[in-house]
């Protein structure tokens, strides 16, 4: 499981160091591709795969369709370097607006990069009780 923020940069030739408390869980070759809310999601392979069977199971809506195409058609494989870096290939990027200042963020299964400018701007909790209180009708109560 992934869990933590860290802040790191992004070098010129548009390399990223991995935490290492995330390396661990990554394991060596691993899949990003274009996130929501406009970071970028990285997953193990496992838990790729775990997803794409998901997309699979989908129905064939335009909808569906529009899922695969976004998630799918900018994915790509990366390993990290010996010294945990990796390069983000530049339309995925540009895409999240990755520039110098970025944050790693766990959440569960995969990990998100922000920009740390999208990060500031979407990482607001003023209504986190009012969804904490909705999370009811899901089973979960704090």
């Amino acid at each position: 499981m992934f869990m933590g923020e860290f802040n790191h940069s992004i070098d010129a030739k548009g390399r990223i160091i991995i935490p290492s408390k995330f390396r661990e869980v990554l394991g060596e070759q691993f899949v990003i591709t274009l996130g929501l809310d406009g970071c970028l999601f990285v997953y193990p392979n496992d838990e790729w795969q775990i997803f794409v069977e998901k997309l699979k199971k989908l129905p064939g809506t335009k909808e569906a369709r529009q899922l695969h195409r976004y998630f799918l058609a900018r994915a790509a494989a990366c390993e990290a370097d010996k010294q945990g870096r990796i390069l983000i290939p530049a339309n995925l990027r540009e895409s999240a607006g990755l520039e110098k200042d970025i944050v790693f963020v766990g959440v569960l299964n995969k990990i998100e990069i922000w920009s740390k400018e999208r990060w500031d701007e979407n990482n607001n909790y003023d209504d986190v009780d009012t969804i904490a209180e909705n999370m009811a009708e899901y089973g979960i109560s704090f």
